[in-house]
């Protein structure tokens, strides 16, 4: 007799990105103590985690196959989603066009990861030609049409985690060598003509990378984050002890800079906690992967694991300074709904491609 897919359903998954997204409530309101503005930020992220564990579970009750099925009719919804907001978004940081329901939600936040839903399905149907660069670039097109309207907003580092998430499922589904090799070829001697399309402050932030004292304001930023990383210690100065966020030397210290929150506050001890969490939850992602019968299962699962993992590494390098400052937040900790609930999403997602596949592999 065949099992009910809920058997095969992974607790630990789940478990762990619903820890994760606890200890972000818990240094956000930290994060944002004493300041009257931002004192609505604890119980809308209390919110937005109910509602994305809600929708995990609903994501995990659906076949993910029947999803895959209707990719197209999902890309094409993307795209004329973005446009939207491209045309009628709510301006917010930076003069970004963004959101829309007055800042409420940010839709490529659900993008991201349902791009990552297409592409998957997208690769798996021409597996056998993965091998041509025709394929190839049909792919690139294929994520760089969505990404386009993504850059315009503009949002530079979700631009480039959108592409290197395409660059690692193409690698992952048999992309060449040599195919490899010319697509980064490009890719570094495109960057040239990038640099004008951006904007003022996302330059700015690549300079105070290569050079701080260029752009004072960049820097100070830079170093604040630097010093409450580095004065947490081993232990740390105790929850709502840190001075940098307490006294708010440190800027934007809940969505950008919450990590050297976290370092301050709990020390290297409380900092290694969140990485250890944050790969077991990518390490699970990946042992889904690998169980997976399916090849558009695979996939997706892969790209999920890489989003983590590339958002988690870009977020960690700009609080020590050992990469540009981009907007990419730290998943599931840092301030986000539409971010939060996106992440969640995924997980369910994954929980899916676990249930279904040991489903049919225990069935008779």
């Amino acid at each position: 007799m065949k099992a009910h897919p809920w058997h095969y359903f992974d607790p630990w998954l789940l478990t762990i990105a619903v820890v994760l997204s606890m200890i972000g409530v818990a240094f956000i309101n930290s994060a944002t103590l004493g300041v009257e503005s931002l004192r609505e930020l604890v119980p809308r992220q209390m919110i937005y985690g109910v509602l994305g564990v809600a929708i995990a579970l609903v994501a995990a009750s659906f076949d993910y196959r029947n999803v895959m099925a209707v990719h197209w009719w999902i890309y094409g919804t993307i795209v004329v989603l973005l446009l939207v907001i491209f045309m009628a978004g709510q301006f917010g940081a930076a003069g970004a066009r963004r959101w829309l329901l007055e800042g409420a939600v940010q839709p490529s936040e659900l993008v991201k990861v349902l791009i990552v839903v297409t592409l998957a399905r997208f690769l798996a149907d021409r597996q056998n030609n993965i091998h041509r660069f025709s394929t190839v670039l049909q792919s690139f097109t294929y994520v760089a049409v969505p990404v386009m309207f993504i850059f315009l907003q503009p949002d530079l580092g979700m631009t480039v985690q959108l592409f290197v998430v395409w660059f690692a499922m193409v690698w992952l589904a048999g992309m060449r060598w040599l195919h490899q090799g010319v697509l980064a070829t490009v890719g570094l001697a495109s960057l040239p003509l990038i640099w004008p399309l951006m904007q003022l402050y996302q330059k700015q932030r690549i300079l105070a990378f290569i050079n701080p004292s260029l752009v004072p304001d960049q820097e100070y930023n830079m170093r604040q984050a630097l010093i409450s990383i580095g004065s947490g210690g081993i232990l740390g100065k105790g929850y709502a002890s840190g001075s940098q966020s307490q006294l708010h030397f440190l800027r934007v210290r809940h969505t950008d800079f919450i990590f050297s929150v976290i370092t301050e506050e709990a020390g290297l001890m409380g900092a290694l906690l969140v990485l250890l969490l944050i790969a077991a939850l990518i390490l699970r992602i990946l042992w889904v992967a690998r169980i997976s019968k399916d090849r558009a299962g695979t996939l997706l699962c892969y790209g999920v694991a890489v989003l983590i993992f590339f958002q988690t590494a870009v977020s960690i390098g700009m609080n020590l300074q050992l990469l540009p400052v981009t907007g990419l937040t730290l998943p599931f900790i840092s301030y986000g709904g539409s971010s939060l609930v996106s992440l969640l999403f995924a997980v369910g997602l994954v929980e899916s491609v676990l249930m279904r596949n040991r489903s049919r592999e225990r069935s008779p």
